[in-house]
């Protein structure tokens, strides 16, 4: 069991030694942060215009108010930046085994020490290790950035405070820990795709095609959805409590609490995981490599 869990550990050293001189590694920190500093930027410039309207009139309006307020807009790039968080770590899972498979290295590793089921569990182990410093990352970019461009506060109207201020902490937290459960599912979900597929380009293309076809027709599959995992991930078309969150901390008090829904963003990601990891492990070693 010792030499089992060192050659698991020697394997996750290799994928981080790898990782550190790879571009897709980097993509994966840097990438969410940047795009937030982006939405950022032409948020504030489209704003800008609103701005001096406002101080002429001398009477800003409720939306007024929430259109300064931080809260909203660090949702939002929370949104985005999980958003291309989440598509980027499945291409790069579903490229991970795909392509060292293509080059032959795979081959090599499987010679010198490991076994197929070490170097799926090590590139799963990495490709979380990874998503966890993009995601701190992207918190700390979200949150110094908007609050360099808007103001943290209370959302009030008339001097009543509507939501205060730790209940908006309180609704983020919910709505970012919903957010992230999907993603290790998500991730095992491109390495079993990198396994079945006959190529990098086939795994790649695949996986990021089933996931936007999941996120254009989950609208239409009505209940079933909610028993799938990327239904709580946030995409382009976005249906994730985050994004309901969006709308609460702004003020807004037509947002539904589906219960059920919260529930099950906690139940259906973690039997996703597994059942993609494990069909990983039971086709590597069947795959002729």
């Amino acid at each position: 069991m010792n030499q089992y869990l060192l050659a698991l550990l020697q394997a996750l050293k290799s994928e981080f030694f790898i990782s550190i001189r790879s571009f897709s590694s980097k993509l994966i920190l840097l990438a969410p942060a940047l795009l937030v500093l982006l939405r950022y930027s032409l948020v504030k410039i489209s704003e800008s215009g609103e701005q001096i309207r406002d101080s002429i009139s001398g009477s800003p309006s409720f939306e007024d108010a929430i259109a300064i307020n931080a809260w909203g807009y660090f949702v939002d790039g929370l949104g985005t930046g999980i958003t291309m968080l989440g598509l980027v770590l499945i291409a790069m899972a579903a490229y991970s085994f795909s392509y060292e498979r293509d080059t032959g290295s795979l081959r090599h590793l499987l010679i010198r020490r490991f076994s197929r089921m070490q170097l799926i569990i090590a590139k799963l182990l990495h490709l979380h290790l990874l998503a966890a410093l993009s995601i701190l990352l992207l918190l700390a970019t979200a949150y110094f950035a908007s609050g360099l461009f808007w103001e943290f506060a209370a959302v009030s109207e008339d001097g009543f405070e509507l939501i205060s201020e730790q209940e908006i902490r309180e609704e983020i937290a919910l709505g970012l820990s919903l957010a992230l459960v999907p993603i290790p599912a998500a991730i095992a979900f491109g390495l079993f795709i990198s396994v079945a597929s006959h190529s990098a380009t086939q795994a790649v293309s695949t996986s990021l095609g089933i996931s936007i076809a999941i996120d254009v027709f989950k609208s239409m599959l009505g209940d079933y959805a909610l028993y799938i995992y990327a239904s709580y991930l946030p995409s382009l078309l976005d249906q994730s409590y985050l994004q309901d969150v969006s709308r609460l901390v702004r003020g807004y008090s037509d947002v539904l609490i589906d219960e059920r829904a919260q529930q099950l963003n906690m139940l259906v990601p973690l039997p996703s995981l597994l059942l993609f990891l494990a069909a990983a492990l039971l086709l590597v070693r069947k795959r002729n490599l």
